[in-house]
């Protein structure tokens, strides 16, 4: 409860039906009031959007900074036109997809949208709730301005209850919708400017997104904190939000790595998922949620934020999630709500990357060194192995003859073409080799390990032939569409078109390396690696 003495109505609203009540909040904010209004991802604090002073209350009632836009809710695709410059077909593409439902889309905004409503942005965010009681409150009233309504910087509230808490006393009227279904804010993406661009995941995937639009980019601040300068240009997107009072800090790595770090702490509570609570004796435990189950975390989260304070807790370590699907949207919340503070439970991985030639294993190991992973590549060590003068050298020359030396170099084409013509001699190449690369690569990864990098990488295109899968605690397959490898290998090693195919008919299939590894990226010309590589960061790499 706050100090705040306005009279408040508490009204019912749980569907379209409650028409009385509906009518009373229409009324309510058709003459400047403020109304919290419940919609499918969260409750919001609502008011008309054109009218300024209106506005203005909203970031009084929430403690709100004015520079934080606010969404704007409509009930029907014709009010779109009168809020934005312009409808683009991609916009129209959006709305016949997800609308209504949990989906923010950022366009040009009209004259009618004042400053204080789009944070002083010349754009306007805009969404339609499928609510069926925010839909009738807006079809009776006005387009809504109605960010989450709790007090600025706590969880949202998905429960009437959490929103009666923080504002009663402060609005005109709260709607009593029942539980919010989603539980977490709208997807919001911007078509403002260039590539259609994710700036606060939510219900709707960037995987959705694309099927409909094709390329979506997703803002490196959907998972880190805003760059020094950056502008706001969504809601949600603040440095800190959706914190409890409690110091909350995200814990990457297995469940068992978890517990470990958890039980050897002086931390007063624990947030995991269910059937996980007896991993940590003496700890004060909330669950989020099922770990395979997004939807579900996303449904949990603010109100196990929530319980930290009111069981009184103070330092929190909480399981990290994966950041697949609308785990990505659970994510964005959680850290926000940790103020970043994320660590890494366990020893570093030793992660193999592999898949076949031409499918862009080295622009996706670059991007892992530019993570801080040690890249060790295993043609590299075969290349020093094989070195003039060598004694491995000289046991392949032991092996397949002198004729595989030229000049006291290795003739790799004459190796190749002894090797690979008969099946016995290609097994004897991999049974001298493999092993002697295998340890190499071995401790290499060691020594990056104790150097303190976050991961060491084995870039092993025979990862799984020759055995090095099994020195690795994550496998990363790269791939690719056939033709961009072919003019991918064409222009790298200097082929005709028939000796390119030639050598890919040789590799094998892409399952082969999908079915086999915990993560595949696709490295084509129009594919986010880096965020394709997101859920191995966050688990792994911490922040």
């Amino acid at each position: 409860m706050n100090d705040n003495t306005r009279p408040t109505l508490e009204l019912v609203t749980r569907d379209e039906r409650d028409i009385r009540d509906i009518e009373r909040a229409a009324a309510i904010l058709r003459d400047g009031g403020l109304v919290v209004i419940p919609t499918e991802t969260v409750y919001g604090l609502a008011a008309d959007a054109c009218n300024a002073d209106a506005v203005k209350r909203i970031f009084e009632a929430k403690g709100r900074p004015s520079d934080n836009p606010l969404i704007v809710h409509i009930s029907r695709f014709e009010q779109l036109g009168a809020l934005v410059r312009e409808v683009p077909e991609s916009a129209k593409k959006l709305a016949d997809a997800f609308w209504p439902g949990p989906l923010t889309i950022i366009l040009p905004k009209s004259d009618r949208v004042p400053d204080v409503t789009s944070g002083g942005l010349d754009t306007v965010a805009v969404r339609m709730p499928s609510h069926p009681a925010a839909r009738a409150i807006i079809d009776r009233s006005v387009p809504l301005a109605a960010p989450s309504a709790n007090i600025s910087g706590l969880p949202s509230p998905a429960k009437y209850e959490y929103v009666r808490d923080d504002m009663l006393g402060r609005v005109d009227a709260i709607c009593d919708g029942g539980e919010c279904a989603i539980g977490v804010e709208s997807t919001v993406i911007t078509l403002a400017a260039g590539t259609p661009t994710v700036l606060r995941p939510g219900g709707i995937t960037p995987a959705q997104l694309e099927r409909v639009l094709g390329r979506v980019a997703v803002s490196p601040s959907a998972l880190k904190p805003l760059a020094a300068g950056e502008t706001a240009a969504s809601p949600g997107m603040k440095y800190k939000h959706y914190a409890p009072k409690a110091a909350v800090t995200v814990v990457a790595g297995d469940p068992d790595a978890f517990a470990a770090f958890v039980n050897d702490s002086d931390c007063d509570g624990v947030m995991c998922f269910e059937g996980e609570e007896n991993r940590f004796p003496g700890k004060t435990v909330v669950t989020f949620g099922d770990a395979d189950d997004p939807f579900s975390q996303a449904r949990r989260l603010y109100d196990a934020l929530r319980e930290l304070d009111a069981l009184g807790l103070r330092k929190v370590f909480c399981r990290d999630v994966n950041t697949a699907g609308v785990g990505l949207a659970v994510a964005n919340r959680l850290y926000r709500a940790s103020a970043f503070r994320r660590v890494y439970a366990g020893r570093p991985p030793i992660v193999g990357l592999t898949g076949p030639t031409g499918a862009g294993k080295g622009y996706v190991g670059a991007v892992l060194a530019e993570a801080g992973c040690r890249v060790i590549d295993t043609d590299a060590i075969s290349r020093e192995l094989t070195r003039p003068g060598s004694p491995f050298l000289t046991t392949l020359a032991q092996a397949f003859g002198a004729q595989i030396l030229r000049d006291g170099a290795l003739d790799r084409a004459k190796l190749a073409a002894i090797a690979f013509s008969d099946p016995a001699q290609q097994k004897k190449l991999n049974a001298l080799s493999h092993p002697a690369i295998l340890a190499r690569a071995k401790a290499e990864a060691d020594a990056a390990i104790a150097d303190g990098a976050p991961a060491a990488v084995i870039d092993a295109p025979l990862l799984f032939e020759s055995g090095a899968d099994k020195m690795c605690n994550c496998i990363i397959a790269v791939t690719a569409p056939e033709a961009l490898r072919l003019q991918r290998i064409m222009a790298r090693d200097g082929l005709t078109r028939e000796q390119a195919l030639a050598r890919m008919s040789a590799q094998q299939p892409d399952d082969f390396y999908t079915s086999r590894a915990d993560l595949t990226v696709v490295s084509d010309d129009g594919s986010d690696v880096r965020r394709q590589l997101e859920p191995f960061f966050r688990r792994y790499i911490p922040s």
